[in-house]
Parts: structure tokens; sequence; C-alpha cells
């Protein structure tokens, strides 16, 4: 059995709006093995974004307790936070969310900026995840440059330079078109099955989902068996 690297334990999760509570997340417990390629799947404003933020790091609960290998986020400060990102978790997002005016090769290196390597290291690490996700030739393009599925896979070089514990996966083929979406999770695929990537990925696509090796469902703010 593998161990369990993310522990969502009685979770919930509510945004005030004015005077009024919006409840998005309601009593969340979930665990995630190490290794495995989880989708989450449910309509709009089912919470999916707000558990996957969660996990990440990026937004905080209200209650409950969330663990990812070995460590219980909720109660880190802000700053410790922040380094647990740096150093824990991966993000692929349906924008890709990449620098215009950065090559891939500067894009992919962000990260690593806010470590201790060398330049020679960080440059070795780059070439290392720009080869994986197969743009080794585009190094030096800028994503205007790029197609969306390339613009992705610079996206995906940056998230796995650091080697980091986990992949989180918003919509990462919302924008992109069938062949291109294909080709983004053949990747996502190899990362988890060739690299061992823990990859929690939320989508729409029932076709994506079916790479993961398991799905869960939230409608309205709660997991449904």
């Amino acid at each position: 059995m593998a161990d369990t690297i993310v522990q969502v334990h009685d979770v919930s999760k509510s945004y005030h709006r004015d005077s009024i509570e919006i409840p998005v997340l309601q009593n969340i417990t979930l665990d995630v093995p190490e290794g495995e390629f989880l989708a989450l799947m449910g309509p709009s404003g089912s919470g999916k974004t707000t558990l996957l933020n969660l996990i990440a790091g990026i937004d905080r609960p209200n209650n409950g307790s969330i663990n990812v290998a070995g460590t219980n986020i909720v109660q880190l400060g802000e700053s410790a936070l922040a380094q647990w990102r740096s150093r824990h978790v991966g993000f692929v997002f349906q924008f890709y969310n990449l620098m215009p005016v950065l090559t891939a090769f500067e894009n992919v290196e962000l990260p690593l900026l806010l470590t201790h390597l060398s330049k020679k290291e960080r440059k070795e690490h780059v070439e290392t995840a720009l080869n994986v996700v197969g743009l080794a030739d585009r190094i030096h393009h800028y994503p205007k440059q790029l197609s969306g599925g390339q613009e992705q896979r610079v996206a995906i070089a940056r998230a796995i330079v650091t080697d980091p514990t986990i992949i989180v996966a918003d919509e990462p083929t919302g924008d992109l078109d069938k062949k291109s979406a294909d080709e983004i999770l053949l990747l996502m695929e190899r990362l988890n099955g060739e690299f061992k990537k823990t990859i929690v990925m939320v989508t729409h696509d029932p076709r994506a989902a079916e790479r993961a090796h398991k799905t869960q469902h939230l409608e309205k703010g709660e997991l449904i068996q």
C-alpha cells in the first residue's frame, strides 16, 4: 500500500460577501496516496478549484486539517507557507500564466530563483525540465512564438523544475484543442507513471478524467462517493 501523501480531514471553507457568508466546501475528508493521479470533477461552483487551492496552500480553510507529506499546512504562518509551497507544490493553470516578456527558459527558471541553486545548477534543471516536456528546441522562444499546447508544456516544465512533492493542475486542457489536450494528458500520465509524481487535477472534461487513476466528484461543496 502506498503512503498517504495528502490528508484532508473535516475541512470546510466559506467566503464572505459583505455580511453574507457563502459556504463553498462542507466537511471534506479526502486521502490521496503517494503516486496517485486523482481527478476532481463537478459542476461549476461545486468547490473543485477551492479544494485544489486548499491542498496547494494557496488558500486556507475555515476549519479542519490538511496534511501534505507530513506537514499540517493549516498551522503554517504566511512566510513558512510560501516557502513550503515553493518546495512542495508544482502549479499548472488553465491559461498557462507565463510571463510574455520572458523566454521559455526564463519562465521555467522562475521558481528556481527562490532556491540556493547556482546559475549553472539552475540551467541544468531548466534544460532537464524542458527536455522532459519535449521542448528542448524551443528554449529561447517567447510565449507568443509558441502554440497553446507548447505554452502549456512550458507551464508544466515550470511546475516540475523544482521536483515538487505534488502537482496540482486546474483545468490544464481547458483552453486547448483536442490534439493538444491529448498531448498534455499523455505528458501528465508520463509524469505520474515514469516520474512517480502525485497529481491532483481539476477538470470538466470526462476524457481528461479517464486518464486519472481515480475520480472524485464534488456536488454543492460535498464529495459524492
